[in-house]
């Protein structure tokens, strides 16, 4: 197992690094030495932060709550955006993610509103 597959594993409970380790995955088919050096610096704050735990405390209310955001034009090779979205259930997050648009949107307001969509 690679550097990269090992950081996919992780992003399951860490929705902290899942943009940067998503963002880098694109590059595999293909990688080079300043990709193993984005990787190193992930595994580099991972070590870091390790300490961070996700902490789910029992409580009455279930009030879900979803976020949804994209960068508009973010990757210049195809102009296509990168959605990242998460769920919470009162203030502990539940789900999480980041994923490319299969489309290009022609302006922020259409990316936002396919982001919501989503």
């Amino acid at each position: 197992m690679g550097i990269i597959e090992s950081l996919l594993y992780l992003t399951a409970s860490r929705p902290d690094i899942v943009f940067s380790v998503g963002l880098h995955a694109m590059f595999q088919p293909n990688p080079e030495e300043s990709h193993l050096k984005v990787a190193k610096r992930i595994l580099r704050y991972f070590k870091g932060t390790q300490n961070l735990v996700m902490y789910y405390a029992s409580c009455d209310n279930f009030n879900l709550i979803g976020y949804a955001d994209t960068n508009y034009a973010g990757y210049l090779v195809d102009r296509k955006n990168t959605l990242g979205m998460a769920h919470s259930l009162e203030s502990c997050f539940i789900s999480w993610g980041t994923r490319k648009q299969n489309s290009v949107a022609l302006s922020t307001a259409e990316e936002e509103y396919n982001a919501a969509a989503s």
